[in-house]
């Protein structure tokens, strides 16, 4: 099973670079557009999947996720205000012109609003903060959404795989 497999794959890393697989997936989605490839958010589950079962620290983990996505959407935003049209011409990008016109309305109709829900949706999440400065939003309203985003859903899904990787682990030592 995949799942298996990358978690093994983890669960023999020492604690400090599971740390910095997690945090750098996260960050590499924010800030480098990776989440069209592997969703941060899976990450930071297996990551909390290893938390559950004791191979690592939840709070170490949680910590590690929030400042890597904060940090990451930071440095997309920044991107987005240096170099946001080109952004907006990539090939990535023309392919899901109509998702990324929705994600620029929403961030027109909400503002910072915008920046904290788009950390929940996979491919907004991606761009969000890239379009948030291609947009112009004050940096402190951007600063002040992402980081409650990036606290909400960091913590949130660390949990979320903490108490699956202890279910999980209950239910394979029952079933064998």
């Amino acid at each position: 099973m995949v799942f298996d497999s990358v978690t093994s794959w983890l669960g023999n890393l020492s604690g400090p670079v599971v740390y910095g697989v997690v945090g750098g997936l996260v960050f590499c989605e924010d800030a480098l557009f990776f989440g069209f490839v592997l969703p941060g958010e899976t990450a930071v589950v297996l990551g909390g999947v290893l938390a559950g079962q004791g191979r690592v620290s939840i709070v170490w983990l949680c910590a590690t996720v929030v400042v890597a996505a904060i940090v990451g959407d930071f440095v997309g935003y920044m991107i987005g205000r240096r170099a946001g049209p080109a952004i907006l011409g990539s090939r990535p990008l023309r392919r899901h012109r109509d998702r990324v016109d929705k994600a620029r309305d929403l961030i027109r109709r909400r503002g910072g609003v915008a920046v904290f829900l788009g950390r929940f949706i996979a491919f907004f999440r991606a761009i969000m903060p890239a379009l948030a400065g291609l947009s112009h939003m004050p940096r402190h309203v951007f600063l002040l959404f992402n980081a409650a985003g990036g606290l909400v859903w960091g913590v949130g899904f660390a949990l979320l795989g903490y108490f699956a990787g202890n279910a999980y682990g209950r239910i394979e030592h029952e079933a064998g």
